[in-house]
């Protein structure tokens, strides 16, 4: 069988070829997986209010300008982009009514 050297040592890493480079005659030896750890304890529902509390203390939230601001990017983009696609919509619908005659 021709390969190269990177192909024989990787092969021979997976036990699928012997150290003189013939394949094995036995199977492929598999790997294997780590046993699992222990399992974990599950928190108590009031632990976890407090741990999302405590994270949600760690965010930068956005003044009432901002949101405000944000908002109106956020609509102007919207009305563009709606008008746009309409604008697709509709030109492509009159040339397919005037290529096939609707």
């Amino acid at each position: 069988m021709a390969m190269n050297r990177q192909t024989k040592r990787m092969l021979q890493r997976q036990g699928e070829l012997g150290p003189d480079g013939e394949p094995s005659r036995g199977k492929p030896r598999q790997q294997t997986r780590p046993a699992p750890g222990p399992p974990k304890e599950r928190t108590s529902p009031k632990q976890y209010v407090h741990e999302v509390r405590s994270e949600l203390r760690k965010v930068a939230w956005p003044s009432r300008a901002e949101v405000v601001r944000y908002s109106g990017i956020v609509l102007f983009t919207l009305v563009i982009l709606t008008l746009f696609i309409f604008a697709l919509d509709w030109a492509f619908a009159q040339s397919v009514f005037f290529l096939f005659g609707g």
